[in-house]
């Protein structure tokens, strides 16, 4: 933690309190400030900040906020990639439930149009929209970390133009687009759980199957199963935009340095893309509201 931070601690009252590094946060470091509190230094913390107000109970509550830094409330649960890794079936599809009403409440954000959140006032930039160009762009700059053959970049390239008509447009609503259970806490709430999602710094206005596509990238599980029952609704053909528009974090992925154990399975994910021809392996129809 650099002296500048310490001394904004020192301003707000929380300089003394008892500091441990935690994981999280792409673009940032993050520490807890006795339990009670949580300083992240880096990402985007007055758009973060803007957005977790839009949606309070499902992000932590800002306390404050500078050009770098912020301060929320610590959230007290555990990790639901941690869970995952403990739970039984059932148990996990219920924490997946939980997320998946988290996230329903999340798309019913409604904004003025698409776009990416440019500060902390949530004004709204271009969004990339052509999914054939946007992935041709990522892999003409991707980092030579990703062993990617000659073969692996056609059938990209061949995925990205026949999915293209897939992704939805027009949508406005409020995505988090990094939902997936390494940003989720969950804590038990009486018969059920609680869930948390942390670190919006790639929060945009847009579709919220982006975050259905992030969620289901490595495949359906007890988890993933209660995510859906909870988010409620989809489109006829949901399952397949999804997959476009998850395509496009995908092919962001490879212009930055491949981390483990991440990569190894992104790298999966994306050969499996590469070598499945036509719109999507499994059909999907409407799905109703559950029960």
């Amino acid at each position: 933690m650099s002296a500048p931070h310490g001394e904004w601690l020192d301003e707000l009252g929380l300089g003394g309190l008892p500091r441990r590094q935690l994981s999280g946060g792409y673009r940032g470091a993050v520490w807890s400030l006795d339990d009670r509190y949580v300083l992240k230094v880096g990402g985007r913390p007055a758009v973060e900040a803007a957005v977790a107000r839009l949606v309070p109970g499902i992000a932590p509550e800002v306390i404050a906020v500078t050009e770098d830094a912020s301060v929320s409330a610590f959230v007290p649960g555990t990790g639901v990639e941690v869970l995952l890794a403990e739970l039984p079936g059932t148990e996990a599809r219920e924490v997946g439930l939980a997320a998946g009403r988290a996230l329903a409440r999340i798309g019913e954000v409604r904004l003025g149009r698409p776009g990416w959140f440019l500060d902390g006032s949530l004004r709204l930039g271009e969004m990339p929209g052509d999914l054939a160009g946007f992935v041709t762009a990522c892999l003409a700059r991707r980092h030579p970390g990703w062993p990617l053959t000659d073969a692996d970049l056609r059938g990209l390239l061949a995925r990205a133009r026949e999915w293209a008509p897939l992704v939805p447009h027009g949508e406005a609503r409020l995505v988090h687009s990094d939902f997936n259970p390494k940003n989720l806490i969950a804590a038990r709430d009486g018969n059920g759980w609680r869930v948390t999602v942390l670190d919006w710094e790639f929060a945009h206005s847009g579709s919220p199957l982006t975050d259905l596509g992030n969620v289901l990238r490595f495949g359906d599980t007890p988890f993933t199963d209660g995510v859906l029952e909870g988010f409620g609704p989809c489109p006829a053909g949901w399952r397949e935009a999804a997959r476009a528009l998850d395509l496009f974090a995908l092919a962001d992925f490879l212009t930055r340095p491949p981390r483990e154990p991440l990569a190894s399975r992104l790298l999966g994910v994306l050969r499996t893309a590469a070598a499945t021809p036509g719109p999507a392996p499994r059909p999907s129809g409407a799905r109703s509201a559950p029960g």
